[in-house]
């Protein structure tokens, strides 16, 4: 799909989620809040503040209730949280989501593993949390992860995803973001699972979430871009992996994103040099090692511009450059 003058992408930071949670070291609240407001000055459209679970279980955001209170909301940014049943929603309740986000997997042992219930279960367990945030006129989103490999059963097939995705709008779901938890997947696979979840549902109101651990992620965040999805979630610096999946490693980057999406005249709204900026604050208290290529390019490049003339144009070049 050429992309049309008047389209832009929505880009969904994150990192304070989805990122941190798989962090060794649990980060200083006052650091994370600082961090969070730093992202809501880069233009950045959703920010997935938190996740309302049990501390236990992740204890990286323990602090989810403080977070939530003490950042400061920027206009035309949505905060967002996870919530993984109605007594996650009522907790969040409390502290202003601008929406919330439930989940579950298209893998049976993976939800297992993530949330030590089967699929049905699942549903179960998002049903009166969808209904209940519906009542108060809360967006809700739907995660379902696993969508193209399970590192418990392998392959996973385009149908049932499509099944799974019509179901979760039937729940009464805004949006549901399809994940491929542990980056297994190429643009082909994308492809053909953005087919199968097309001919049931609009892509117009599906998101895209991709790991990076076998390098694809931007290849397959180009190829959804390409097949219409104009939703794409993203972690700065490559931050994330999943402590319940095996090998998974971090998100695709938000910087390569943007810089993706700009150079393609897809506006994303966000500022590149702000959000490099942004990764470098964090970047001295995290224990993984960053993932983004373009966190090692210089700040003075002229190419981190957004109106960059490579988007339009072909520099010239000579064999002695």
């Amino acid at each position: 799909m050429t992309p049309r003058a008047t389209d832009s992408v929505t880009l969904v930071e994150v990192a304070p989620r989805d990122g941190l949670q798989h962090e060794n070291r649990v980060i200083p609240t006052d650091l994370k809040v600082a961090w969070i407001d730093a992202l809501s000055k880069t233009g950045l459209p959703v920010i997935e503040v938190t996740s309302f679970v049990r501390p236990d279980r992740i204890p990286q955001l323990a602090d989810a209730e403080e977070v939530m209170d003490r950042i400061m909301r920027h206009p035309g940014t949505r905060y967002t949280a996870l919530v993984p049943n109605l007594h996650g929603l009522e907790r969040a309740l409390a502290h202003r989501p601008d929406a919330i986000a439930v989940f579950t997997a298209a893998s049976e042992s993976f939800n297992r593993h993530n949330i030590e219930t089967g699929i049905e279960g699942a549903f179960e367990r998002m049903t009166p949390v969808i209904a209940e945030a519906r009542r108060r006129a809360l967006p809700v989103r739907g995660y379902l992860s696993t969508a193209i490999g399970c590192p418990y059963e392998g392959w996973i097939d385009p149908a049932r995803v499509a099944a799974l995705t019509e179901r979760l709008f039937d729940l009464g779901v805004d949006e549901v973001s399809l994940g491929d938890t542990i980056g297994v997947g190429t643009p082909k696979q994308v492809r053909t699972l953005l087919d199968a979840v097309g001919a049931r549902v609009p892509l117009a109101r599906i998101a895209v979430h991709f790991h990076d651990t076998y390098g694809q992620g931007i290849a397959n965040v180009l190829t959804a871009v390409e097949a219409g999805i104009r939703t794409v979630d993203a972690s700065l610096n490559g931050l994330g992996g999943c402590p319940f999946a095996p090998g998974a490693s971090g998100n695709v980057a938000t910087e390569e994103v943007v810089y993706l999406l700009e150079g393609m005249g897809l506006p994303t709204g966000v500022s590149l040099p702000d959000l490099l900026a942004t990764g470098d604050f964090l970047r001295p208290a995290l224990t993984h090692s960053e993932m983004s290529r373009l966190a090692h390019v210089p700040r003075t490049s002229r190419w981190l511009d957004p109106g960059r003339s490579g988007r339009d144009s072909t520099p010239g070049c000579s064999v002695l450059d």
